[in-house]
């Protein structure tokens, strides 16, 4: 369901949305999204001084709540395609 929302956003905002790949996994009492992004996407989902992910954790931190669950995004760099 987090997973979803995060794929919708993320795959609209970057140039390569066939390279998201998105994980959950499950630490302390509390799901945690890995969103990994092509290298070239990085600056897109990050944005200016951090603006675009911080309002995407906002967004699904309150997509949460409504759930009384704890999630967070992490990002990475999808390496994929690289020699």
């Amino acid at each position: 369901m987090y997973k979803d929302l995060l794929e919708y956003i993320v795959k609209n905002l970057v140039t390569n949305p066939d390279d998201v790949e998105i994980r959950e996994v499950e630490a302390d009492n509390r799901l945690v999204l890995k969103l990994k992004v092509n290298k070239e996407d990085m600056g897109r989902i990050i944005g200016k001084e951090g603006r675009i992910i911080r309002s995407i954790r906002e967004i699904i931190y309150a997509y949460a709540m409504k759930d009384n669950k704890k999630v967070s995004v992490d990002v990475e760099e999808n390496n994929k395609g690289e020699d």
